[in-house]
């Protein structure tokens, strides 16, 4: 059931939050305070559930004027309880005069409990009856019918119930007015089903909010890897259609391919590839970005719908970035991981284990822990990534008798001047882009960040947030492709001093990067397995319960 309610009435609640808080009050405050809603297969089968009940249907008679011996039948009545600070959608409101029987559709089945209903689903029809009260109608008993089960459970509004139902909603009230977000369930069987549990993190939260805790014995609660994967154009010339649910890619009168919806998590295009109003209006409806690329591989913006309702974290976003004690702490907690994850990259590739640059790395990690400001910070970084590229060229394989064109002596840019610069600066590209659209789907604003200072079109926070990936993804990409052969010299065109890939090593290098995304891998804080996509996600999360205190520090993802 969908309850449009207006959120410029703070102090009335929806009867279907009541439920979600008494289920679990850390559900209630994320889909109420937060706006926080994930679609799942419980999800959807409910709203089919209701699409019948959805429909306005009937009237219910004025209570002051009601005929004692007429019977109604209502559907989707909306009602609003000013003194008892509920507002509701009842889904069906049957009944005889002033009396009045609210019905309540759940997708379930009716469980075997001596109350015939659960707790939650009995708290929000009583809360339902509270309003009818209030509206002058005559409320002694409700139904809730388990469409599972297809049956109809008789629910009775005794003083427990009523009592129970206004101690929620007061708890409830005072919640949302706390700002303090209810602590995760322990260890508790209603995580696992729950849409939310990928937004909510339990497990995550409660190891790191407790010292003692072991927490690599976190269950994982999602999925390894997304269903929905990102879609890229390249071809020039073409147009992005829809047709029913799925994305037309055509050019001309051909359709090159065509994408369903539902496995699309992103948009990205490159160059001269248009969009149809009407495909990038069901985009946006979904959720689902557009992420804008020059041809040469530039990522230059993005198009997405409204923007995540979760204002209190963008607040406090905002608030963490103008403290620069504060920014420090998650700008550290990135660059130690990405110097660790450097240094580890380098030991595991280089062909000298005992490289010089190891202890240099080493040493500056050392510095980055005990580092007291931004600009310090900075400079280690800055140290960091000019150790790191001065071995870069001797993890690329090349035979004594050939060289391949893969020389790399220092790290450049706008324009890269040889191969390997220029693959770097693309999957670079490709996963600010991921980041980007990971932070704009927690609620971050991802142009505010906490290490890289604003500027004019640059997303700082996804700068920021990359920091510590790029040798895992990135450049474990461009080593890969080249040492395995799958690029040659021949894919790249030299001209006035820059390098540029061609069409198909462009391919090549997008599909590399988005499987090595979705390489799974074991989590060092969590010790459960998922891809390097979901990887951005929790560390983006992690960041938010840092925000709202419920952990005491952001933990740097860095490998084994």
């Amino acid at each position: 059931m969908s309850e449009d309610v207006n959120r410029d009435v703070p102090e009335l609640v929806p009867a279907r939050m009541l439920n979600e808080y008494t289920y679990c009050p850390r559900l209630g405050y994320l889909e109420w305070v937060n706006a926080e809603f994930e679609e799942s297969h419980d999800t959807v089968k409910g709203k089919t559930t209701h699409r019948r009940v959805d429909e306005r249907k009937g009237k219910a008679p004025d209570p002051d004027d009601a005929n004692e011996e007429e019977t109604f039948h209502a559907r989707s009545v909306y009602l609003s309880g000013e003194k008892i600070g509920l507002v509701t959608i009842i889904d069906v409101m049957e009944g005889e005069g002033k009396v009045a029987t609210p019905v309540d559709y759940k997708k379930g089945k009716a469980p075997d409990i001596a109350e015939g209903a659960w707790e939650p689903d009995r708290v929000q029809l009583c809360a339902q009856a509270l309003v009818l009260r209030e509206n002058g109608y005559e409320c002694e008993e409700g139904i809730v019918y388990y469409a599972g089960s297809k049956r109809r459970v008789p629910v009775d509004f005794d003083d427990i119930l009523v009592k129970r139902t206004v101690e929620l909603i007061r708890e409830f009230r005072e919640c949302v007015s706390s700002g303090v977000i209810p602590p995760p369930l322990t260890d508790s069987p209603k995580c696992p089903r729950c849409s939310l549990v990928g937004i909510c993190l339990p497990d995550e939260v409660s190891a790191m909010g407790d010292p003692g805790s072991d927490r690599t014995d976190v269950r994982r609660l999602v999925p390894a890897r997304d269903d929905a994967l990102p879609v890229y154009v390249m071809e020039q010339g073409t147009t992005i259609g829809k047709s029913g649910d799925r994305l037309d890619i055509r050019k001309g009168r051909m359709s090159l391919e065509k994408v369903r919806l539902m496995e699309t998590s992103q948009l990205a295009t490159f160059g001269n590839v248009s969009v149809t109003p009407q495909a990038l209006h069901t985009l946006c409806q979904r959720g689902i970005p557009v992420c804008h690329f020059s041809y040469g591989g530039w990522f230059y913006g993005i198009t997405h719908g409204m923007s995540h309702k979760n204002v209190e974290l963008r607040i406090k976003q905002y608030e963490l970035a103008s403290d620069p004690s504060r920014s420090l702490i998650i700008a550290r907690g990135m660059i130690e991981a990405k110097v660790a994850n450097c240094r580890t990259f380098l030991r595991r590739n280089l062909p000298d284990k005992q490289d010089v640059a190891l202890d240099e790395l080493s040493v500056i990690l050392s510095r980055v822990k005990k580092s007291r400001s931004l600009e310090k910070l900075r400079g280690l970084e800055g140290a960091a990534a000019q150790v790191y590229f001065s071995r870069f060229g001797r993890l690329i394989k090349t035979d004594d008798d050939q060289n391949y064109g893969f020389d790399f002596t220092n790290r450049n840019r706008r324009p890269p001047v040889d191969p390997v610069n220029s693959m770097l600066s693309y999957v670079y590209a490709m996963l600010v882009k991921d980041v980007t659209v990971t932070l704009l789907a927690v609620g971050f604003d991802p142009y505010l960040g906490f290490l890289h200072s604003p500027k004019y079109g640059r997303p700082a926070m996804a700068l920021d947030l990359m920091e510590e990936f790029r040798p895992l993804i990135c450049d474990s990409t461009v080593v890969r492709l080249i040492n395995n052969r799958e690029v040659k010299e021949t894919d790249f065109t030299r001209r006035a001093g820059a390098v540029t890939m061609s069409n198909d090593c462009r391919k090549k290098v997008v599909s590399a990067f988005e499987a090595r995304l979705d390489t799974t891998i074991t989590h060092p804080i969590f010790g459960y397995k998922i891809s390097y996509r979901r990887v951005l996600e929790v560390q983006a999360r992690l960041i938010g319960r840092y925000l709202s205190g419920e952990i005491p520090e952001y933990p740097g993802f860095m490998t084994r």
